[in-house]
């Protein structure tokens, strides 16, 4: 029997078992047993938990050993890992092209975080600011978090925004510079700072940051605005941007396709490739940053990630609870 994690209800996650395609592979596809899926807090609580139309199956990010390949798949093989964009289910089945192999070295468990790295390597590649441009990541969640170390990792100076202690001390926990807000009027930043990475989603960041970054800075948009928080105007964002020449614009990752085309720089599964990489080599460590949950406690897990009372940043489900080896 196989096993996913659906959103029955709001606010209502359950394993329950499913039916995978009995279909004969296509020559183009692989399938495999999921090892470990990777839960993206913001997307899936407000893009689904907290949703008005159900069922829903989570999730999108997954490593799963291949059991069977298609006839034109000649460079993944049984017994394999492999990286895919895959739900909260105990199998996989994917086309070629959306999956990866997993270079040696990697931990099973921090393979999911390609695809978490993704989300702002996007940013990473089409930005202007070069390192060792100052950076401010406003917003210390799984992808701000992320995204601070990343620019860390490639020579930037980073510094972090969040108001939680709690986040602020998970960064640090990695060697990284934070602040409580955006540094309005502190010398060490005003004027200086070339990008700011907004992943907190909550609008004061942007209006703060496009006071902050130095003329011809650039704001980049991460975190998805799911909700109005603030009072702020247009003219509050508006006036700055004009008369300071800032850039402000979307941060979302599929500004890039999918794969390398002629004439346009980066790619997302390029991106995952580079970020999975990256983690063989060392440059990104990823041990701690999760907790590693059943995906038998679904429930409690999105429960806990909604009101912020997770042990760690982000959690893990170990499908090999479930017998997956």
């Amino acid at each position: 029997m196989e096993y996913a994690v659906r959103f029955t209800a709001r606010e209502q996650a359950e394993l329950l078992p499913y039916e995978p395609d009995a279909s004969p592979l296509g020559p183009n596809e692989l399938a495999g047993k999921t090892l470990y899926t990777l839960v993206s807090a913001g997307t899936e609580i407000m893009g689904g938990y907290l949703g008005d139309s159900f069922p829903k199956t989570p999730g999108y990010a997954a490593v799963f050993r291949v059991e069977a390949v298609g006839a034109e798949v000649t460079d993944l093989k049984p017994g394999d890992l492999a990286f895919c964009m895959g739900p909260h289910q105990s199998r996989q089945r994917v086309v070629r092209n959306r999956a990866l192999p997993v270079p040696e070295g990697v931990k099973p468990e921090h393979v999911p975080f390609a695809r978490m790295l993704g989300v702002s390597m996007s940013t990473l590649v089409t930005t202007a600011a070069r390192p060792p441009d100052q950076v401010l990541v406003t917003g210390l969640g799984l992808v701000g978090h992320l995204a601070a170390r990343l620019f860390a990792a490639c020579g930037y100076r980073v510094t972090g925004c969040d108001p939680s202690e709690r986040r602020r001390g998970f960064a640090e926990e990695f060697g990284l510079r934070t602040l409580p807000s955006v540094p309005l009027a502190d010398p060490a930043y005003q004027d200086r700072v070339s990008l700011v990475v907004e992943c907190s989603g909550h609008e004061q960041a942007p209006v703060d940051a496009v006071r902050l970054v130095r003329k011809r800075g650039e704001v980049i948009l991460i975190g998805a605005p799911w909700r109005k928080r603030t009072d702020c105007s247009a003219h509050d964002l508006l006036f700055p941007i004009f008369f300071r020449y800032v850039t402000l614009r979307s941060g979302w990752e599929w500004e890039l396709p999918m794969e390398e085309t002629d004439f346009r720089i980066g790619s997302i599964f390029g991106n995952y490739a580079g970020a999975l990489n990256w983690l063989a080599e060392g440059r990104l460590n990823m041990e701690g940053v999760a907790q590693r949950r059943e995906p038998s406690e679904a429930q409690a897990v999105f429960q806990e990630l909604m009101h912020d009372r997770c042990a760690r940043l982000a959690v893990t489900f170990d499908w090999t609870s479930l017998g997956v080896e």
